[in-house]
């Protein structure tokens, strides 16, 4: 495991488990951003992930068995397929919903909360999980209504624990580690 130096005598640090996006879809994703972004700051391209379970603010020593939860799903899923649907803002954030028509990501989040929960460093949140990209962070709604970029179905690269350091400029993400899908 190769935390960033600063990171290694802290107590705590924020943590997510996510997918991770191969070279040719963070292609396509990057040159769409340039093309139909306007408005906020675009999500940089070696930060753009599909999340599978967001920790929060945890203590180092929960680290280990967070990586092997991880490990143990990655290596029990299957195959994971995922097509852009429609792009949607809230508040803050404009993304990409994306649908999983084998359901793999959804049955690889899925027994991971469940792995988590056991652990007891994870709460499931009240709404189904959605697989989705955020692609832009904004203040104010730009209001877009960008075309869907022409991914076709993306197949995650892998699967990695990220530890998330907020920065007045936005989040900076470091993997932790990353295990291969299905083993």
């Amino acid at each position: 495991m190769s935390l960033p130096a600063s990171v290694e005598g802290r107590e705590r640090a924020r943590l997510f488990c996510g997918l991770r996006l191969p070279d040719e879809a963070l292609d396509v994703l990057s040159e769409w951003q340039d093309s139909h972004i306007r408005g906020g700051r675009p999500v940089p391209r070696g930060h753009l992930h599909v999340t599978l379970a967001f920790l929060g603010h945890r203590p180092v020593a929960e680290l280990e068995p967070i990586l092997g939860a991880l490990r143990e799903s990655a290596a029990a899923a299957g195959p994971i397929r995922l097509v852009p649907e429609r792009y949607r803002e809230t508040r803050s954030v404009g993304m990409l919903e994306l649908t999983d028509p084998g359901g793999g990501a959804e049955r690889l989040a899925d027994d991971l909360q469940r792995r988590l929960e056991e652990l007891g460093v994870y709460e499931r949140e009240r709404r189904t999980w959605l697989p989705h990209l955020t692609v832009v962070r904004f203040r104010e709604r730009p209001r877009l209504r960008p075309p869907l970029p022409d991914l076709g179905e993306v197949v995650p690269s892998d699967a990695a624990v990220f530890l998330s350091r907020l920065r007045p400029s936005g989040a900076e993400y470091f993997v932790v580690e990353s295990f291969a899908l299905g083993g």
